[in-house]
């Protein structure tokens, strides 16, 4: 898998992510070059200069930013992980559940907001939805480095699991209560979906509240990594602030 422009990689250079090696743009020795050269030579990772035609040719996202790392393929979490790291950080545990995004955009997006808000996991289906490669990464601005996501086999069956500890779940779709008067303390977990459908049908059964963004203009819904931004930092305002 390959870490395309410069937040990306740095962010991975940040993390514990296993970088093979990276390709650099020759005759370009500005600042953050400089310093990532500087990581590269600390962890011992190989670096290779290269003319801009071989990184245009690596890319994958036509945005490398003159600068492309290699890794491993990424290496998903579990669930339990994610409440893991809820009780070592004694917190109410916050996750995010998408059902179905399949933009690679929107999913990056939202695991970069997700990171930013401090939540504990995003977890998303193995099946028929996005998975993280190098568009989500870059799209991430290389938080998906910092943030643990979980590939599940059963998204139904994930909520059942959770509900069976105490973790509430909350689907934000259309014609429910609206989130501004909704408790979102406690452990919790803010179900979206997909960017055509929504929240499936059997999924927003099992959810224990339907939630809602009211809506006053003539368009009724938002992109889903903009409604994810909005449900995920009015959970963070009632919980932190």
């Amino acid at each position: 898998m390959k870490l395309e422009g410069k937040n990306a990689v740095l962010e991975a250079l940040k993390s514990d992510v296993k970088i093979n090696k990276v390709l650099l743009i020759k005759d370009i020795k500005d600042n953050f070059q400089q310093k990532v050269i500087t990581i590269l030579k600390e962890k011992s990772i190989p670096y290779y200069y290269v003319e801009k035609e071989i990184l245009d040719k690596e890319s994958e996202t036509s945005h490398h930013q003159n600068i492309i790392g290699f890794m491993s393929d990424y290496q998903y979490a579990t669930v339990e992980d994610m409440l893991f790291l809820a009780n070592e950080k004694n917190e109410d545990v916050f996750l995010v559940i998408l059902d179905g995004i399949e933009d690679p955009h929107n999913l990056g997006s939202i695991i970069r907001t997700a990171e930013c808000a401090g939540v504990h996991g995003v977890i998303i289906p193995k099946n028929n939805a996005a998975k993280v490669n190098e568009t989500v990464i870059r799209t991430s601005a290389g938080s998906v480095n910092h943030m643990l996501v979980a590939q599940v086999t059963n998204i139904n069956q994930t909520i059942r699991d959770l509900k069976q500890k105490n973790v509430f779940c909350y689907a934000l779709e259309a014609n429910g209560e609206s989130i501004y008067k909704c408790n979102l303390k406690g452990h919790i977990a803010l179900i979206l979906g997909s960017e055509g459908f929504g929240v499936s049908k059997l999924t927003k059964e099992l959810c224990d509240q339907i939630i809602s963004l009211p809506m006053f203009g003539k368009i009724n819904s938002l992109n889903a990594s903009v409604a994810g931004a909005i449900g995920i930092y009015e959970a963070v305002k009632q919980r932190k602030i």
